[in-house]
């Protein structure tokens, strides 16, 4: 049952096979207990891993505000990003300065919000549903016919 008073805690993992590449985005919603609550993954298109990154930090926070969560604690294994969204590295290319943005405008809608680094190997259900999706997306891609 969802309690959006409650304090949810965002995994989130973005990647690109070839850089750019086909890139995907995977999120996973878990409570407070690491009970998953909620899993989401998409193709992105073409695009780089930072801007993957960047598009499944906003795929999380835009899901948690339609679920009316207030509280929420992002995790992403991309330190570079996180150091990004907390401030303490400037922005500089030109293709994530748009996503930074919609990030930074999104987290300005919870009263709570955190963001934090987590190394890879706590980030393993989100790169997975990440894998999924590319690894679907390449075999969608070699039907003949398509």
């Amino acid at each position: 049952m969802i309690m959006p008073n409650n304090r949810i805690i965002i995994f989130t993992d973005g990647g690109s096979r070839g850089n750019p590449g086909p890139a995907a985005v995977g999120v996973v919603f878990k409570d407070q207990n690491n009970n998953v609550i909620k899993e989401y993954s998409e193709s992105i298109g073409e695009t780089t891993n930072g801007q993957a990154e960047y598009r499944a930090i906003i795929l999380g926070l835009k899901k948690a505000k339609s679920l009316k969560y207030k509280r929420v604690e992002v995790r992403s294994d991309s330190q570079f990003i996180v150091e990004q969204l907390n401030g303490r590295y400037k922005v500089k290319e030109e293709g994530i300065i748009p996503l930074f943005i919609q990030a930074w405008n999104l987290h300005l809608d919870f009263d709570d919000i955190t963001i934090n680094f987590i190394p890879r190997e706590q980030n393993q259900e989100a790169d997975k549903l990440v894998n999924l999706e590319l690894d679907h997306q390449k075999k969608v891609n070699k039907i003949p016919g398509l």
